[in-house]
């Protein structure tokens, strides 16, 4: 099974990325968008797993988790990687939250690292996906529409409590998630 560990996101703030996406299709640009139901912020992409890893990857979550406290989160303007004039990946970063995002995907890299699970090489940068590029089909277009979105907040603030481990299942329609097991945050 294809594994990852994400914050979940409300609807407000899910619906909210979802109008932010919709803004962005009016490029007509070539991109594979993400599903409003989809969207989360991903901690660490574990990849394919088995049953018998499945136990010690629910153990490290958790022990990461409750080294953490509940934060406020809060979505912030769009940008892409590598850059809004080049876009591969477009995003929505955090005003608020930044920081504790962070320091709990790095706490879940040392624990996942303890039972066998390679850490990332690239740092991590805490950013909301909204969807990959495809091709360069209009892409004049899309980076006008991500030019006049940035600096724009979406002020969409809230609680981040816990921490998801979410099975991926892609299918031709594209990925579906499923959510397997919570890990909380301490809360004071």
């Amino acid at each position: 099974m294809r594994l990852f560990i994400a914050i979940e996101l409300p609807r407000k703030t899910r619906d909210a990325l979802a109008a932010l996406q919709s803004e962005l299709k009016k490029s007509g640009s070539d991109v594979k968008w993400v599903a409003p139901e989809n969207i989360h912020l991903t901690l660490k992409f574990i990849g394919e797993t088995d049953e018998a890893g499945l136990k010690n990857i629910l153990r490290a979550m958790e022990e990461a988790a409750k080294g953490h406290c509940a934060f406020t989160m809060r979505a912030a303007s769009c940008g892409a990687f590598p850059n809004t004039n080049s876009p591969r990946v477009i995003w929505v970063g955090l005003s608020k939250g930044s920081e504790e995002t962070k320091e709990i995907a790095e706490g879940l890299e040392v624990k996942l690292a303890a039972i066998g699970i390679p850490k990332e090489e690239r740092p991590f940068s805490s950013h909301i996906t909204l969807g990959r590029t495809r091709s360069s089909l209009n892409r004049d277009k899309l980076v006008s529409s991500l030019n006049a979105l940035e600096g724009k907040p979406l002020e969409e603030e809230f609680m981040v409590t816990k921490v998801t481990l979410f099975k991926s299942t892609l299918t031709p329609k594209g990925a579906v998630y499923e959510a397997l097991q919570e890990a909380s945050l301490k809360t004071t």
